[in-house]
């Protein structure tokens, strides 16, 4: 029985029936290793993955949009600094369409956007960035893709841990925790604040068709933010089942600026949410493992000031769902994986609205292994019911692992998604809705190449779609936006990732993503233009080198123009960031390490959205501290006998 059969039996937990399985620390083939993100239930083994580890970078980041900012095939809308609203785009598809998960669990109903500024980077213990669609194997709303934040995990040990930063725009952020053995289990603990102004002066051109025009100075005002939260994990093994229990949850406070044009001096938004699950998974003497999954997870926003009247406008969002998934390898070869999933959305607004609708889903998968798992052919299908909308995702990926460390992969599909209750029924402020909203659809293909030594990985991924009935926003300076389907449009694109690490103490890594698209069959204003807020080029470079004791990085990201409507009449220009970084550990037992972080170095005066000015230039400095307590050493004598 190959390595192939074997790492495939292991990602779906089941005895292969053989004593020779290599040991954990034994290198396991590229690909495949790439294609076990270890948290959601089901897995798609031929898909584009990134991971990026959060442990490393809790003094460069604060919370989780600022790490995907380094994955190629991603575009991180801002509505301002740190503690304002976030979110993402993969592969061209909007926000909406992308998929968030916390530990496997759904962040936002289906067809919502996930606002990625929640989730702070010191609960996190990495990210996992799975690219293109993605609604085969994890339901609706993964048309652009998933990405799984995975939790800091309670490994047995006695620990405790804080960082504090300290920065620019009197900005504070702090977060504590400690892991321990609890009643049996692993146990883990941690609290999180974050607290900043948000003030700082940024250039304004006023009058920017008349060339040559003084940029004129303002003050962003009305841009602090406060927030604070917790997360809790514990684990048990009972027997042959492994539980896992999840509570996180935050509450924040945080002004509404507004963009440039129409800036808002009161309005403000006040949310509490939080995430509840429990997680089993039983291996059975045989052969196959059953996973199962309960969760519930409330977002309850008000919203005050000048974009939302006299009044207080107050929306509770509610979600609850089970999931069971069954998996087993049969005649060597086969992973079979079936999934059920059901639950419910409600939501509570001040219209009477009050929408809500039952889910459910199922899914088949089969993975097949050739050539003592050189060839592996992996086939889904699912079919999601939420309220009226029904979607089916089919999809058939293959990858082939050649010598001397080459690999190829493609992957072709439809994924799908329906509108998401805001989007059909829900005045928010500036946001209107569209009840008359069409469930989105693509027909998804990529091609992949990769190539990876000890030291050094190359990959590139070419991709497109073809999407019906697409939903995107388009912004009506200076306050309204709506969401439309596009009745048909083309995304394309490239994307290309490597690293190389010559020796122990030094590593460069680059990331560069094209992204061409167009409106197709649809008002002759926009035939043929492209999609709003999709950058044609995103480039990212980071060089890091050290040790222990001292490490040093810079990085650049690099964002082409963007066009801010269909008619290609509003942009936003091109940017360049620039970050370097310095963290050193004076101290190894209690280990204390000392970081400072200066961001945008060159002072690039720029916006993103429809006019939300960034930060200038800015400092941080961050210093962390953990005590692992040392185990009690017994007599020798006592331990003799």
């Amino acid at each position: 029985m190959g390595p192939a059969v074997l790492l495939l039996a292991a990602a779906l937990g089941i005895d292969a029936g053989v004593t020779d399985l290599p040991p954990v620390d034994v290198p396991l083939p590229a690909v495949m290793a790439e294609a076990l993100p270890s948290s959601p239930t089901v897995r798609d083994p031929s898909a584009t993955l990134t991971a990026r580890d959060a442990t490393e970078a809790r003094a460069e980041a604060k919370d989780a949009a600022e790490l995907l900012t380094t994955t190629p095939g991603s575009s991180v809308q801002d509505s301002g600094g740190a503690g304002q609203r976030k979110t993402l785009s993969l592969r061209g598809a909007s926000p909406n369409a992308v998929l968030v998960l916390l530990d496997g669990v759904p962040l936002a109903g289906p067809g919502a956007a996930m606002d990625l500024s929640r989730i702070p980077v010191s609960a996190l213990e990495r990210i996992e960035v799975l690219r293109g669609g993605g609604s085969a194997r994890y339901g609706p709303g993964a048309m652009g893709g998933v990405v799984n934040l995975v939790t800091r995990t309670p490994d047995g040990r006695a620990r405790v841990f804080a960082d504090v930063t300290q920065g620019s725009f009197v900005t504070t952020q702090l977060s504590a925790g400690a892991t321990s053995q609890l009643l049996g289990g692993d146990g883990l603990v941690l609290l999180h604040g974050l607290r900043t102004e948000g003030t700082f002066d940024y250039r304004y051109d006023d009058q920017p068709a008349f060339a040559g025009n003084a940029p004129t100075t303002l003050t962003r005002a009305n841009n602090a933010a406060l927030s604070g939260g917790g997360l809790v994990r514990y684990r048990k093994r009972i027997g042959t089942t492994q539980a896992d229990f999840l509570g996180e949850g935050t509450y924040e406070a945080r002004g509404l600026a507004g963009p440039v044009q129409n800036p808002s001096a009161s309005a403000s938004q006040a949310t509490g949410r939080g995430t509840f699950s429990a997680r089993t998974q039983t291996s059975f003497e045989a052969g196959g493992t059953l996973s199962t999954l309960g969760f519930a997870r409330f977002d309850d926003t008000t919203l005050r000031g000048t974009f939302f009247g006299s009044g207080v406008y107050r929306q509770l969002e509610a979600s609850a769902g089970v999931e069971a998934v069954y998996a087993r390898l049969f005649a060597g070869r086969h992973g079979v994986t079936a999934l059920l999933t059901g639950g419910g959305d409600w939501l509570r607004e001040p219209s009477g609205t009050n929408p809500s609708w039952g889910r459910f889903g199922a899914m088949l998968a089969d993975e097949v292994l050739f050539f003592d798992g050189a060839l592996a052919l992996n086939g889904s299908a699912r079919v999601d019911v939420a309220g009226r909308f029904v979607v089916f995702s089919p999809k058939l990926g293959v990858v082939v692992e050649l010598p001397k460390g080459f690999s190829l992969r493609a992957n072709a599909g439809q994924a799908s998604r329906p509108p998401a209750f805001a989007e059909l029924y829900v005045v928010q402020g500036t946001l209107l809705p569209n009840a008359d909203l069409r469930p989105e659809r693509a027909l998804t293909g990529d091609v992949g190449a990769a190539f990876t030594t000890q030291k050094a990985k190359l990959a590139v991924t070419g991709f497109l779609s073809l999407y019906e009935d697409l939903i995107s926003y388009e912004y009506y300076p200076p306050n309204l936006a709506r969401p439309y389907n596009f009745a048909a449009a083309r995304v394309a694109g490239l994307e290309v990732e490597g690293t190389l690490t010559p020796w122990k103490w030094l590593e460069a890594s680059a990331s560069y993503t094209y992204l061409d698209t167009q409106n197709l069959k649809d008002d002759p204003r926009y035939y043929l233009k492209s999609l709003p807020f999709r950058p044609h080029h995103r480039v990212h470079a980071r060089v890091s080198g050290g040790f222990d004791w001292l490490k040093a990085r810079a990085e650049v990201l690099f964002q082409s123009a963007q066009f801010t409507n269909r008619t290609e009449t509003l942009s936003l220009p091109e940017r360049a960031f620039v970050n370097v970084g310095l963290t050193a550990m004076p101290w190894k037992d209690p280990q204390v390490t000392i970081s400072a972080e200066l961001k945008n170095v060159l002072d690039v005066q720029t916006q993103d959205l429809d006019g939300y000015p960034l930060p200038p230039r800015a400092f941080f400095v961050t210093v962390g501290f953990a005590w692992e307590p040392r185990p009690a050493v017994r007599d020798s004598v006592v331990a003799t006998r």
